[in-house]
Parts: C-alpha cells; sequence; structure tokens
C-alpha cells in the first residue's frame, strides 16, 4: 500500500501475506454482507437469521450427537420457547390466587402467610380487582421486629434480660396492614406479553411479582419470577412443598379422577385419543374450562355432564367460581359408578345427579285414590 493512499491509518490492513481477502469495516458496511457470509449461503444454503432454527435441529438430535445432556437440549428448548409464550399460557389463575385486604390485621396477616407458604402476597383495597400492590414476609418480619426492639437503656434495667432485646408483647397484632406501610410496588402485565418480555422486565425493576390485567382492568391471573423460571428448569420443590399427586390418576374400577386444572392435552395423552374435545379444546385448555363452556354455567358437586365420545364426567369438587375435581367414566361404566354410591356418600361426595335430558324417576309415595 503507497504512502499516498489517502485512507487513515486505522483502516490500512496488510492483506498481503492472508490467504483469504480481508475486508475493511467500511467495506463490510458497504457491502451489507462479508465473503464468508456469501460463501456459506453459496456452499451450504445458509441464509442470516436461521441460527435459531439450526439450533433447533441440534437440540432436537440424539444427545449423543449434539455433546448435549437431556437435561441441558429440555433446558435449552425451553429458554428458546419463552419468546413464543405468552402470560396466559402459564399465569396462576384468578380462583387460585390467594390475596388479602388492606385493613387485615397483623396477626391475620401472619396466620395468612403460613397457610399459603408463600413468601408474597397481593394486597387489595375493596376487591381484587383493585389491587394496591404486595407485600412480602420480610418486610412483615422487618416491621415486627423493629416495634418489639427495646431501647438499650430500658433494657439494662431489667432484671432478667430478653433474648436479643426483642418484646414480642409489645407488637400490637390488631395493628391493620394499610398503617404499616410495608406494602410494595407489584407489576400489571397484558395477558398477551411474553415470557421472556416480562422476564427482562423482572430483572430490570428488581419487582418479581406481576398480576395479569385484561382488557378491562380486572385481575386475570399472577405471575411470579419463580414461574418463569420453572419454564426453564422443570417444577422447582422447596422443603416446604407439599408431594403432589398426579393431575390424573387411574382408579381400579377404569375411571379417572382428575385435578379439573388438568389440560385437555394431558386427559387425553392419560386417557387415550377416544377421548377428543374436539373443538372445544381450541377455546379452552383445562378438562375444568371445556366442561364450563360445555354446560354453559359453572356445575355443581355430584353432577354428571355428558364428555367427549363415550365419557361422562362426574363432578367431585366445585364452588360456586370453578370447578376443583372430577371423574372420568365410559357409558359402560355408569352403572358400575351408580352401584358405588353408598361409598361415593361414606367418602364425602355426594351422588351423581342425573343429565338433564334423561326424566327423574319419581320416588314419592303413591297417592291415595
Amino acid at each position: 500500500m503507497s504512502d499516498s493512499d489517502p485512507r487513515p491509518a486505522g483502516d490500512k490492513i496488510d492483506s498481503v501475506n492472508l490467504p483469504v481477502p480481508v475486508l475493511r469495516p467500511r467495506d463490510v458496511a458497504q457491502n451489507g454482507e462479508s465473503w464468508i457470509g456469501r460463501a456459506l449461503r453459496a456452499l451450504f444454503g445458509w441464509r442470516p437469521g436461521s441460527i435459531r432454527a439450526d439450533l433447533s435441529d441440534v437440540l432436537d438430535a440424539p444427545s449423543g450427537e449434539t455433546g448435549f445432556s437431556p437435561d441441558e437440549s429440555r433446558m435449552l428448548k425451553n429458554i428458546l420457547g419463552l419468546r413464543e409464550r405468552r402470560l396466559d399460557d402459564v399465569m396462576v389463575p384468578r380462583a387460585d390466587i390467594i390475596a388479602v385486604q388492606q385493613d387485615i390485621s397483623l396477626g391475620e396477616l401472619l396466620r395468612t402467610f403460613e397457610k399459603a407458604a408463600h413468601s408474597r402476597l397481593v394486597a387489595y383495597n375493596d376487591t381484587l380487582d383493585d389491587p394496591i400492590g404486595m407485600v412480602h414476609i420480610r418486610d412483615l418480619i422487618a416491621f415486627m421486629t423493629a416495634h418489639a426492639q427495646m431501647p438499650a437503656e430500658k433494657a439494662a434495667k431489667r432484671k432478667k434480660p430478653l433474648p436479643a432485646n426483642l418484646d414480642l408483647k409489645a407488637i400490637n397484632l390488631a395493628t391493620p396492614l394499610s398503617s404499616t406501610k410495608i406494602v410494595r410496588e407489584i407489576l400489571f402485565v397484558p395477558p398477551s406479553m411474553r415470557l421472556i418480555d416480562l422476564l427482562a422486565r423482572m430483572q430490570a425493576t428488581r419487582i418479581h411479582l406481576a398480576l395479569v390485567i385484561d382488557e378491562y382492568g380486572g385481575t386475570d391471573g399472577l405471575i411470579s419470577i419463580e414461574d418463569i423460571v420453572e419454564q426453564i428448569v422443570g417444577e422447582i420443590a422447596d422443603e416446604h412443598d407439599e408431594e403432589e399427586l398426579p393431575g390424573i390418576q387411574h382408579q381400579p374400577d377404569g375411571s379417572y379422577i382428575a385435578d379439573a386444572r388438568a389440560t385437555l392435552e394431558e386427559v387425553t395423552r392419560t386417557i387415550g385419543t377416544d377421548f377428543d374435545p374436539g373443538k372445544a379444546a381450541e377455546e379452552v385448555d383445562t378438562i375444568g374450562g371445556y366442561l364450563v363452556t360445555v354446560g354453559g354455567r359453572v356445575p355443581v358437586r355430584g353432577q354428571l355432564i355428558p364428555g367427549p365420545g363415550q365419557f361422562e364426567i362426574e363432578i367431585l369438587d366445585a364452588d360456586p367460581r370453578r370447578i376443583k375435581r372430577v371423574r372420568i367414566v365410559r357409558n359402560d361404566r355408569r352403572e358400575r359408578l351408580r352401584k358405588r354410591e353408598p361409598d361415593a356418600v361414606l367418602a364425602g361426595v355426594a351422588p351423581p345427579t342425573l343429565l338433564a335430558d334423561e326424566p327423574a324417576k319419581d320416588h314419592s309415595p303413591p297417592r291415595r285414590p
């Protein structure tokens, strides 16, 4: 390169001894694609933006060919899937949210934390559609500790010192939550938001709990950063979590007991492909949602509802807001189910009611002529 080259010294690259041509940054920007990209595209059909698809193909290959363990492949695929999953796919539904009113006493708040086994609880004003934030158990303990702390000069006058100078009798458990100033901010997000976007927002704001708000401003669900992490690594259980039974359990009589939150896909996979909810599966995800859609309302405990194909579904547990537990039986097992009614009563389960399209039998005594 001659001394008269007008290019700045930083752009001068001696490529005489290099086996391949070297493009300067300015040339790459002008050409839009380096010679490497053109070569890969010409030889292998590579195109920009296909790395995600290529990585997905690699992760689908047997683990012995990729160098990834099965767990590593599963987690990497889950990470790639975060971009596609929406909050309403994984959120805790409204009916399952454990929340407290802002005027709850500290004593009741402690009891609620103990029963819920959560470190954070949503706080609201009048209803869950009017949330004010969240309460962290750590903030509650800090507040109570500060009020139980005895001044050093007062503690020195005591004949019998208190452990850690804490006088728990000084804590007024009737104090309402609203006067403690320990309610923290909570995120409000739409159900269509992607998991990866919420994860980034939680990291940026350091707020790890979000309420999913529908288009009318009502509370639709709840999601924590732990819920998102579980989408990557799988279920996280600590020493306080109770071991949960499978969502669907096969019974000795051939029927199935299912949690109403079990997905239709899980039900079909467990029972068989003849349990086909059809187009209803496009509108709802769970067996409970399917039953509400078919019946047009929340069914009552003991009610029998026609299911897909040759199946009938008995409501074992429900309240006015939602279905909790169901039994799925085939039509040819219905008589066997009826014979088990005395056992069901002893177990605390009401006998199934007749279907709406079946005439009810008159069990009243005959009238005298």
